[in-house]
C-alpha cells in the first residue's frame, strides 16, 4: 500500500509557548516537518487554560506563523498535549470471560476490555483521558504483552488510567475549537515527549522521561517495555524565573535571561568571583550580582523537582538502579548547565538530555532538534501511531472481506449484475457466463495484481 501518508499536526499548548508543527512520515519511516510556528504563550499557568480569550489569540498567532513557513498547508485537525497539576494516574485490573472460547483472542475483545474501563468509578469533577494497557493474562498464562491469538476463557489486563479535571479539559477543548481548530485526541504531555525521545533499547532497559516544562514538570516511567507510572510535578522553568527575580529583586525579563545565559544548576561550579551587572531602574545605579547566588537560587528549586521525582520512582518501586536507562532529561527547562550533574546526584541514576532529532528527517529546521520541541513532535509521532493502527485494522478487514467474497463467488451459468458495496461506493460487478471465463478473469487479476507489487518494488 504506497498511499501518500497524511499530515498530521501537533499543538503543544504550554506555560511559556504555544508551539504548532505539521509534519507528514517519508519512506523511511521518518518524520519530514512541513510547516512550524510558535508563539508566546498567554492565558496559561501550570499547564493549564486559565484565560480563554488569550489562549485563543496565541494559538491563532502560532497558526499564522506555521501558515506562513509553508502557504499551502491546510490545519484542520490537531493533536492536543494536556498536562496540568490536576493530572492523575491509577491503576486498575479489568477482565472479560469469553463466549468462543475455541477461537482464538480477536482484537474486538481487546478493544471491549478497554472500552469497559472507561466506566471506571472515578471522583466527580474528573473525566478518564487515556486508558492505557499493560500486561495481559489469558487464564493461567501471564505478563503477555499482546494476547492476540491465544486461547482461553478469559482474558484480563493492568491499566494504567489517566484522568484530569472535567472544567480543564474543557477550557483546552474551547480554546481549539474557537481558534478554527478540531481537536482530533487530547495526549498527555509525558507520554508525547517520551514517543519523541525515546527509542525500543530505552524501553526495555527502562527510563524516566522527565520533561521540564515553563509551569510542569512531566514525568513518565517506563519498566520491562510497560508505562509504569506518569505523574505531574507542579513546578518548572517558570518557578525558577520567579524565585531569581525575588530573590535578587529583578525584573521578570531579566531573571529569565540570567537564567538561560548564566544560570547553572549546580552553586559548586558556579564561579565565586564572577559577577553581572544589571541596569539599574530609571536613572538607579546597576546592580552587581554574583553568579554564585543566582546558582544557589537554581540549585534550591531543581533539587525540589528532582526530589519529587526521585519521590515519585520510590513510589513505584523503581529507584535503587533499578532503571537501567536511567533518566531522560527533556524540555525547555532541561537545557540548564549542569542538570546532568545534579540529576545524577539526587536520584542516584544515570542522566542524559533527549534530544527528539532521532525521528526527524534530515533537513529539518535546527530549532526542531531542541528539547522544548519534544512534546510538540511527540504529538505527530501519536498521531501516526494512531493512524498505522487504524490502517492495520482496516487492512485485515479488507483482506477478510475479500477472501469471503472469493468464497461466495461460484461460476454462474447465466448473466446476473450483482451489486456488492464496498466503503462508501457500489461497484457493478458481472458474474461470467462460464466456467472458463471466470477462471480467465481469476488469470488477468493474478497477473495485475503481480504487475502492481512490481511497479512499487520499483
Amino acid at each position: 500500500m504506497n498511499q501518500e501518508q497524511p499530515i498530521i499536526v501537533g499543538l503543544d499548548i504550554g506555560t511559556t509557548k504555544i508551539a504548532a508543527i505539521a509534519g507528514r512520515k517519508n519512506e523511511f519511516g521518518k518524520l519530514e516537518i512541513l510547516g512550524f510556528g510558535r508563539a508566546n504563550s498567554n492565558g496559561v499557568q501550570h499547564g493549564m487554560v486559565l484565560n480563554i480569550d488569550q489562549t485563543i489569540k496565541a494559538i491563532q498567532q502560532a497558526l499564522e506563523n506555521c501558515y506562513a513557513s509553508n502557504p499551502n498547508l491546510e490545519i484542520g485537525e490537531v493533536y492536543v498535549g494536556i498536562a496540568g497539576h490536576h493530572i492523575k494516574s491509577l491503576q486498575t485490573r479489568g477482565d472479560i470471560v469469553r463466549q468462543n472460547t475455541e477461537e482464538e483472542v480477536r482484537q474486538e475483545e481487546i478493544d471491549r476490555l478497554v472500552a469497559d474501563q472507561y466506566r471506571t468509578y472515578i471522583p466527580a469533577g474528573d473525566q478518564i483521558i487515556d486508558v492505557i494497557p499493560q500486561e495481559f493474562t489469558v487464564d493461567n498464562f501471564q505478563n503477555i504483552p499482546n494476547p492476540i491469538g491465544y486461547s482461553g476463557v478469559k482474558v484480563g489486563a493492568n491499566f494504567h488510567i489517566i484522568t484530569g479535571d472535567k472544567n480543564a479539559i474543557r477550557n483546552i477543548n474551547r480554546s481549539v475549537e474557537k481558534a478554527g481548530l478540531r481537536t482530533k485526541d487530547l495526549v498527555l504531555q509525558p507520554l508525547a515527549s517520551a514517543a519523541a525521545v525515546m527509542c525500543d533499547q530505552d524501553l526495555e532497559a527502562g527510563v524516566a522521561i522527565v520533561d521540564i516544562g515553563g509551569g510542569t514538570t512531566d514525568l513518565a516511567v517506563f519498566y520491562e517495555g510497560i508505562l509504569k507510572h506518569t505523574a505531574v510535578i507542579p513546578f518548572g522553568g517558570e518557578n525558577i524565573t520567579n524565585d531569581i527575580k525575588t530573590g535578587l529583586g529583578v525584573l521578570k525579563t531579566q531573571a529569565e535571561q540570567m537564567k538561560i545565559q548564566f544560570g547553572s544548576a549546580l552553586s559548586d561550579e558556579a564561579k565565586s568571583n564572577a559577577y553581572i551587572t544589571i541596569p539599574g531602574l530609571r536613572g538607579m545605579a546597576p546592580k552587581e550580582i554574583s553568579v554564585k547566588n543566582l546558582a544557589n537560587i537554581i540549585q534550591a528549586r531543581m533539587s525540589e523537582i528532582m526530589d519529587f521525582v526521585a519521590y515519585h520512582l520510590k513510589q513505584v518501586g523503581l529507584d535503587n538502579r533499578m532503571l537501567n536507562g536511567g533518566i531522560i532529561l527533556t524540555g525547555g527547562g532541561s537545557q540548564l548547565k549542569h542538570l546532568i550533574q545534579l540529576t545524577e546526584y539526587v536520584t542516584g541514576l544515570n542522566a542524559r538530555i533527549g534530544f527528539p532529532n532521532e525521528h526527524l528527517s534530515g533537513g529539518h529546521i535546527e530549532e526542531l532538534a531542541k528539547p522544548m520541541y519534544s512534546t510538540c513532535i511527540g504529538l505527530i509521532l501519536k498521531g501516526y501511531n494512531d493512524y498505522e493502527n487504524k490502517n492495520k485494522q482496516l487492512d485485515q478487514n479488507f483482506i477478510k472481506a475479500t477472501a469471503a467474497g472469493i468464497m461466495q463467488q461460484e461460476p454462474a451459468v447465466e448473466e446476473t449484475v450483482e451489486e456488492t458495496v464496498t466503503g462508501d461506493q457500489q461497484v457493478k460487478v458481472k458474474s461470467r457466463k462460464t466456467l472458463k471465463g471466470f477462471m480467465d478473469t481469476f488469470k488477468n487479476n493474478l497477473i495485475e495484481m503481480f504487475k502492481e507489487e512490481e511497479d512499487t518494488h520499483l
